[in-house]
């Protein structure tokens, strides 16, 4: 078993040769393994070069997938991250309900020697390398992280959570956010547990931790979660041993990446779409051919939330191949700028909302699955209404609306 570790080019041809490399079948077998066969599409729909219909449809045009295939569940698990969000808002930042120990339990900070990936436990040193060298990881290397930092070493999930998201290239905060409750078991009342065996399975040997601190049966693993016995111990990774440097976290675009503050007289008269950092995508086909494309990102939620250079330079990158101009500044500032606007127009995306709102006539984002008509508590519980009367993949709504 070797690990994979893709690289990502911030172009949309890359985006849809990528979809056209998925094979369903090996997905199904292998997603788990570190050296499976995962699809790597996460960065381009966070950043919408790509929406889930597309994926799906392009994917089921080529080889036919039934409803409950596991690439649809999964691409599912997307989709029910963001209407959570929706229809929670600020709240899911928030524990859904109560976990193993009291939030008074949990510090709010990681410790030094996991931020450097010195911590004696090889696959989570792995991965935190990984992580800060690529701003990539798979799914299980991610819930292996989690799960060390809250459960092993008692982090709060919150603080964990917006840690990994600061480096992540892909992170989206419904997925992130949801990915962390879920290991916590705020979200579901069950904590996820992994050990050295585990591990085993699932990673190349150079990830395997036998004879560390995670080497313990699921028993006592347990025991350490419910706080009825002490915490993990640090310790140092004999190859990480001096650890390695966390890059810094960037409130503001680097200099580089090519933001200018806002203009008005470059909009002046024009009718805009704003290709904000979750919708780099070209402005829809109705908009006059004239549509000044321009490329935005808001202090107001980098300053809450700041990204790596290499997510900065992603984005960038993606909106300099459709946007002549990117503007920088405070939603007050941009506003302002753009009254001279004659129209502006933007997808709507909860990352950007509700700034979005007072800027732009949003559009609705494409949708793969149907709404629901009340809240759903669990992922499970989702699946089946959506899925509901489904017998063929073309029946979603996603996909009936491209037919």
């Amino acid at each position: 078993m070797t690990e994979r570790r893709p690289a990502f080019e911030a172009t949309r041809a890359a985006a849809l040769a990528r979809v056209d490399a998925v094979d369903p079948a090996a997905y199904a077998g292998s997603r788990n393994a570190l050296g499976g066969a995962v699809t790597a599409l996460s960065p381009y729909l966070t950043h919408g070069l790509l929406s889930l219909p597309e994926v799906l449809a392009r994917i089921h045009a080529r080889q036919p997938l039934a409803p409950q295939h596991k690439l649809v569940f999964e691409l599912g698990w997307r989709e029910f991250a963001h209407q959570q969000w929706c229809q929670r808002g600020a709240a899911l930042q928030h524990s859904w309900r109560a976990g193993p120990l009291p939030d008074a339990a949990y510090a709010t900070e990681l410790p030094a020697d996991l931020r450097r990936g010195a911590t004696g436990v090889a696959a989570v040193d792995r991965a935190v390398q990984q992580l800060l060298c690529t701003g990539w990881l798979h799914n299980h290397a991610r819930l292996w992280l989690a799960s060390y930092a809250v459960h092993g070493r008692r982090v709060h999930w919150r603080s964990g959570a917006r840690w990994m998201l600061g480096h992540l290239l892909d992170g989206d905060v419904a997925s992130n956010t949801l990915g962390w409750q879920w290991v916590a078991g705020t979200a579901t009342g069950r904590p996820y547990l992994f050990n050295a065996d585990n591990v085993k399975r699932w990673a190349p040997a150079a990830w395997h931790s036998a004879g560390s601190a995670i080497d313990r049966g699921y028993d006592e693993l347990a025991a350490i979660a419910l706080g009825a016995a002490p915490p993990l111990p640090a310790g140092v990774d004999d190859l990480f041993a001096a650890g390695i440097d966390e890059p810094a976290l960037h409130a503001a675009p680097p200099a580089v990446t090519g933001f200018a503050p806002p203009d008005a007289a470059a909009v002046q008269g024009r009718v805009v779409w704003l290709l904000h950092p979750w919708a780099l995508r070209p402005p829809p086909a109705d908009l006059p051919p004239d549509t000044l494309v321009l490329g935005l990102a808001l202090h107001d939620w980098h300053a809450a939330q700041p990204w790596s250079g290499r997510r900065w330079r992603f984005v960038a990158d993606a909106m300099a191949a459709l946007a002549p101009q990117r503007w920088w500044g405070s939603t007050a500032a941009v506003a302002q700028a753009l009254q001279a606007a004659r129209e502006v127009h933007a997808l709507h995306d909860p990352h950007a909302a509700p700034a979005l709102a007072s800027l732009a006539r949003c559009r609705p984002a494409p949708r793969l699955f149907a709404d629901v008509d009340r809240p759903c508590h669990s992922f499970s519980q989702w699946w089946a209404r959506v899925m509901r009367g489904v017998t063929r993949l073309d029946e979603l709504p996603g996909l009936r609306a491209g037919r």
